[in-house]
Formats: C-alpha cells, structure tokens, sequence
C-alpha cells in the first residue's frame, strides 16, 4: 500500500508508539492522519487531526467511524500492559488488558471494515507483541491478549480479502517507550536495565510501515521477534529480558 497521500487513523496516539505512527505517517506524505485516544487532549501531533477513541467503548468507537469515513489505513495500537499474571492476577484487570486488545481491536476493525471497503480496500496494522508467542511471569494477561490478538489479525485476513483489504501483524520485543521502561525497571526491582536491551521506537515503526508499504502480512521487527516466531516449532519458552547483542 502506498503510504503517500493516503489517509490514516491511528489508535492510542496519545503516547509512546503511537505518536510515532502518526509523526512518521506525516513525514511521508500521509494526506490526513487521525491521531485518536481515549484522552484526545494528551494527543500533540502537529499536523494530525484529533479524535477521541476509547476502543473498550461501542458509542465511541462508532463516533469516530462516522467522523473518519475516508480512512484507507487503520492502525491498530492502542493498548496496556497493566503487569498481572493470570492465577493470582486481579480478574478485572485481566478483564480489562483482554478487551483492551482483543475486543478493543475487534471493534475497531468491524467499525472501519465497510470505510476501507469503500475506499479501495486499503490495510491495517495490528501492533502486537514478542509475547503474542511466549509468555511471561509477571505480564502474562498481556501475553494471553497479545497472542488472541495474533490469532484476530489471521483471522481477519482471511475474511477482509475477498475486499481487497492488507491485514498485518507487527511482531516486535522491548522498545524504549515509557510505558515499556516503566515496565521493565519494575520488574527488574528497580535495577537499571541491560545496554542493547530496548529497540528504539522510532526504528519499530519506521520498519513496520516499510512493512505496509511493501505488502507484508506479518513483520518481525527485531531479534526477538524473530526468535519467538522460530521457536512456535518446539516447546514452548518463556520470554527472557537479554540484551540486543546476545546471542
């Protein structure tokens, strides 16, 4: 799909990834992009139009379908990772972390479905995660909404093909978010964190667009998305914090 004057929307643009998504989408040539998120007034990205969007709310995710009917490229970013583990976890939160990415994204793409149908067909992007393949103790309602939202982007390729519409899965490991910083110096106690060990943001999205462009059904963005894919062929392993310049 061809990125230059195309219009965009991007969830969750509030922070983090995607405020790069729709900085990134500007600089190459996007005609309009629609920077949304639950608390629009966090958005700054001049030159962006500004929606509000709360993905775990039908009236809302509704509203913003019928403000942006010219959309031929939906980004599907917004997210949490609230650090919960699933025996002991508060039920709420996984609750929460599940609708989030997994209904959350499902509106959104059943919402904007018939938009980029009328439109050429066009694409999305699902931001997913090394954890759609492996788990982890301490986030793991993050990994089971992560790999349900894996299984979402395939299933939803199939069906949205018949219209002509890109669907893609963006597959990446620890990057240098603030979300993800806040995360992992948590779970390392406070500890600072291995040289080499976060992607940088801005490189993540600059390849998961190239992806886009070059009509990519699924991008393993780094290392440790690439290692996590590889290793659905044995038994299954854990995610491991490590450096970018392991082995």
């Amino acid at each position: 799909m061809r990125l230059h004057g195309a219009t965009a929307l991007v969830t969750g643009a509030g922070r983090d990834l995607g405020r790069h998504f729709a900085e990134q989408l500007l600089r190459r040539g996007a005609a309009k992009v629609y920077a949304t998120a639950r608390r629009p007034e966090l958005v700054d990205v001049p030159g962006a139009e500004v929606l509000a969007l709360d993905v775990t709310d039908p009236a809302s995710v509704a509203a913003a379908a019928a403000a942006a009917g010219d959309v031929d490229l939906l980004v599907n970013n917004a997210g949490i990772s609230s650090g919960v583990n699933l025996v002991d976890g508060d039920l709420d939160t996984i609750r929460l972390t599940l609708d989030t990415h997994v209904y959350g994204t499902l509106a959104v793409i059943r919402a904007f479905a018939p938009v980029l149908a009328g439109n050429g067909g066009g694409a999305i992007l699902n931001v997913l995660s090394v954890l759609s393949f492996q788990s982890l103790v301490g986030n793991n309602a993050y990994a089971v909404a992560k790999s349900a939202q894996w299984s979402l982007t395939n299933g939803v390729r199939l069906e949205l093909a018949a219209q002509g519409t890109l669907v893609t899965g963006l597959v990446f490991g620890p990057t240098a978010t603030r979300t993800m910083k806040e995360y992992a110096t948590e779970a390392l106690g406070g500890g600072a964190l291995p040289d080499g060990m976060l992607n940088d943001p801005v490189d993540i999205v600059r390849t998961a667009l190239d992806g886009v462009e070059a009509g990519k059904i699924e991008i393993l963005a780094d290392r440790y998305g690439a290692a996590a894919k590889a290793s659905l062929a044995g038994d299954p392993r854990p995610f491991t914090l490590e450096p970018a310049s392991a082995a």
